[in-house]
């Protein structure tokens, strides 16, 4: 996975940073609802982020849904929860030459901006 984006089209943030950024002709990007990301996708999200807790969305209506809030979770956990359930997967998320940028904090999409441009 050298250049992918995975994002949710429904969310409305998601959809800003897309409009924001100028991404290469041909980058793939994948959508995370009608095309989940697949085990290999999420080992390979997880190595670059250093975790699968570290890919681990919690402000997903489900996560409270499910009680997670409530329990001790492993790693195996948090992956088994990102592969049965799309919007645990923390997003926007992209891959650029190698480099993982994940979430919509300001500095992420600006770091994520900067390498764009200096491309």
């Amino acid at each position: 996975m050298e250049n992918k984006g995975f994002y949710l089209k429904t969310c409305n943030t998601c959809m800003r940073i897309l409009g924001e950024i100028d991404l290469p002709e041909g980058y793939d990007l994948q959508e995370v609802k009608s095309n989940p990301a697949s085990a290999d996708q999420i080992d390979e999200l997880a190595k670059k982020a250093g975790s699968y807790e570290a890919l681990f969305n919690r402000r997903s209506r489900k996560y409270r849904e499910l009680g997670l809030h409530e329990k001790e979770l492993s790693e195996l956990d948090y992956r088994e929860h990102l592969l049965n359930e799309y919007t645990f997967l923390k997003r926007p998320a992209f891959i650029v030459d190698g480099e993982l940028f994940l979430g919509n904090s300001k500095k992420t999409v600006e770091a994520l901006k900067n390498k764009l441009n200096s491309r």
